[in-house]
């Protein structure tokens, strides 16, 4: 695809579907940043979302990714102490919520 013709696309298309799919990509980070917030100042909210990951991932808006990326550093956060797991969720997840 040409320089600039992504521009030219964008332009054509309805301004609603843009709205509508940047407040979608929001949600979704959003969502992501409201579940690791809590796993951080919340140990129990922590340990189900161990538990039961599934069950509590779809109480949050998540993409498909997302909910893969959590569930990969939650395998990775069964070798970590009980008393650190907030902090190092956080911190394996730190690079998806700042993009």
């Amino acid at each position: 695809m040409p320089a600039g013709t992504r521009w030219v696309q964008a332009a054509r298309e309805p301004i609603a579907r843009r709205v509508a799919s940047l407040v979608y990509s929001f949600l979704m980070a959003q969502g992501l940043r409201e579940l690791v917030g809590r796993a951080m100042i919340d140990p129990d909210f922590l340990a189900a979302l161990q538990r039961a990951p599934d069950a509590i991932l779809a109480e949050y808006e998540l993409s498909e990714l997302e909910r893969a990326t959590i569930r990969e550093a939650l395998t990775r956060l069964a070798k970590t102490p009980p008393n650190q797991r907030g902090p190092a969720l956080s911190n394996a997840l730190i690079r998806r919520v700042a993009t």
